[in-house]
């Protein structure tokens, strides 16, 4: 029997490089580092990375749905910026979503993402079990 679930990831990236956009083991889902690229891989709203981080978190929000969880089943994230100056859009847009659930955080500086426009990149980590504790 199988247990595990897996969104796929709507580019041609989840062939190439081989990842699903969020997976369900058991009570746990696992949401990929997610980015607001378009259909041709571009960024959609370069040099605004606060739209872009509403872009990244419509999708995570919607690959949890497809699992059955949401916003308020989230445990973790982690927010990638390509530059720390765009901190406050990125978290102000992270905040809209997760204010009254409060999840485990981490938001650091990286190199380059996979498109130079692409400012953001965000995954997540929801437990189904927390609506037990």
């Amino acid at each position: 029997m199988n247990h595990r679930k897996t969104v796929a990831v709507a580019s041609s990236w989840g062939e190439t490089i081989g990842y699903s956009r969020a997976i369900r083991a058991g009570q746990l889902i696992f949401v990929s580092g997610t980015t607001a690229s378009g259909p041709d891989g571009k960024a959609l709203h370069p040099g605004d990375a606060g739209a872009q981080a509403q872009v990244i978190l419509e999708r995570i929000v919607a690959a949890l749905a497809e699992l059955g969880a949401g916003p308020e089943h989230v445990v973790e994230t982690r927010i990638y910026l390509t530059d720390m100056k765009n901190w406050e859009g990125v978290g102000r847009a992270h905040g809209a979503v997760f204010r009254d659930v409060r999840p485990a955080t981490a938001m650091v500086q990286v190199g380059p993402l996979i498109a130079p426009d692409l400012l953001v990149e965000i995954s997540a980590v929801a437990s189904l079990a927390a609506d037990a504790a």
